[in-house]
């Protein structure tokens, strides 16, 4: 007897890893197709997966949900957002819409560290009300697994406050939260004068904190992030801060070449990070260098498209090199408040020039991947986690084609049905 038995599906989406690891270059958007498939999950995990009419046979379920021919894919994984904020920078928008640039706000006190102040001005209780409602919408949306930085304290004690945040809010919601330290996003405003006093305080002092907070109440491992940035950190105050990381057993993510070259993708291989994210002006030979590593590609499309940028990761060239390319929502304040990963693979077919199943295995098993969970979550095998979606749509080409709404009819996390999408005829129904 198993717990689960998900059958009727009319398309499954499987996203198999490649010889347990992402899909790589020209091998992205394997899908694994399955048609009128069934899923067997037992104790939170996929038993089978496999013919309807043979999983039918094989297993007698508790509980037996009927897909009505629709599409099942795993579940989406973010693995690129800043999710944990208070305020907003409306205003700034439209200041960016009049012609500001995003740089020329943060020199005026804005960007970043408008939302800094606001952070550490809010009370943890605050910041969890706010992430949850962030964090439901995801969920809604399909989204199971979701890498959640800090780097709006940048101080030690707001630090570890949007830590404990990200801790409460995986122990109390129904999807995976992964852990980065982005103590080094931006120079805070104290530190305006002294960069490099900011940077000895984050590889002497923060670090150290973060690193003993993780050995407590996440043994699993904290990522340490910086953003490698005009205006924010350069390569040297980089590598500094990421090898005082690795002295401390903390995997990396880098943030590079979002607006200028400084060499941080060269680096991000050299030191074996995770990813390296945003990569829009990366260097040709450093894409290649990106391409013969372990280090996953995550591009950002909704950065650019939320600044009215025309440019994109050159996603084919990295495919070309041989990458293991993965997409993000970057959900954040402020180039990019947006929670819903559908949208993600709206952008990903139109201007990184991603085909549908490409742009799916980059947003699941790759995405996966790109957190250091590929072996727990983002494909459909046997072991695995069983977190799935149920699709208001027949097959995987409709969640790139069509976008601004949401396709989501059923979320499975771990084994249990964690989201529904209500009737939507009911509202006509109740006058």
């Amino acid at each position: 007897m198993i717990d689960l038995l998900v059958t009727n599906i009319g398309q499954l989406c499987t996203v198999p890893a490649h010889d347990g690891g992402p899909q790589r270059g020209a091998a992205l958007g394997d899908l694994g197709l399955l048609a009128d498939a069934a899923v067997a999950i037992h104790r939170g995990a996929i038993v089978e997966v496999g013919p309807s009419a043979r999983l039918e046979r094989a297993y007698a379920a508790r509980t037996v949900l009927d897909a009505g021919g629709m599409l099942v894919t795993p579940g989406l994984v973010d693995p690129h957002t800043h999710v944990v904020w208070a305020g907003n920078r409306a205003d700034e928008f439209e200041q960016r819409i009049a012609g500001a640039t995003y740089q020329q706000i943060m020199a005026a006190g804005g960007g970043i560290n408008r939302t800094v102040r606001e952070t550490r001005a809010a009370s943890k209780e605050a910041l969890i009300a706010a992430t949850r409602a962030r964090l439901l919408t995801m969920l809604a949306h399909g989204t199971t697994t979701v890498e959640c930085k800090t780097g709006y304290g940048l101080e030690t004690r707001t630090e570890l406050t949007m830590l404990e945040v990200i801790r409460t809010l995986d122990e109390e919601l129904p999807l995976d939260l992964v852990p980065t330290f982005l103590g080094a996003h931006a120079v805070p405003p104290e530190y305006t004068g002294d960069p490099d006093a900011y940077v000895a305080l984050l590889t002497d002092e923060m670090l150290p904190a973060v690193a003993a907070w993780g050995a407590t109440y996440w043994p699993q491992g904290i990522f340490c992030d910086v953003f490698c940035e005009v205006g924010a950190f350069d390569l040297e105050q980089t590598r500094r801060i990421l090898t005082a990381a690795q002295r401390l057993g903390m995997p990396l993510k880098v943030h590079v070449d979002e607006f200028e070259p400084l060499g941080g993708a060269r680096l991000a291989a050299e030191l074996g990070a995770v990813s390296a994210d945003h990569v829009v002006v990366t260097p040709d030979d450093e894409i290649e260098a990106l391409g013969r590593s372990n280090t996953a590609v995550v591009s950002l499309p909704c950065t650019p498209f939320g600044l009215g940028h025309t440019r994109y990761t050159p996603a084919r060239r990295f495919l070309e090199a041989g990458a293991a390319l993965a997409v993000a929502t970057d959900c954040n304040p402020g180039t990019g408040w947006n929670e819903n990963m559908q949208f993600v693979l709206a952008l990903a077919t139109r201007y990184l020039r991603l085909t549908p199943a490409e742009a799916l295995a980059a947003a699941t098993i790759n995405a996966a991947f790109a957190v250091g969970r590929g072996d727990r979550v983002g494909s459909l095998e046997a072991g695995k986690q069983a977190d799935l979606v149920i699709w208001t749509v027949p097959a995987y080409q409709h969640l790139s084609y069509r976008f601004g709404s949401n396709l989501a009819r059923t979320v499975i996390q771990r084994g249990r049905v964690v989201y529904e999408l209500r009737d939507r005829l009911d509202v006509l129904t109740q006058r």
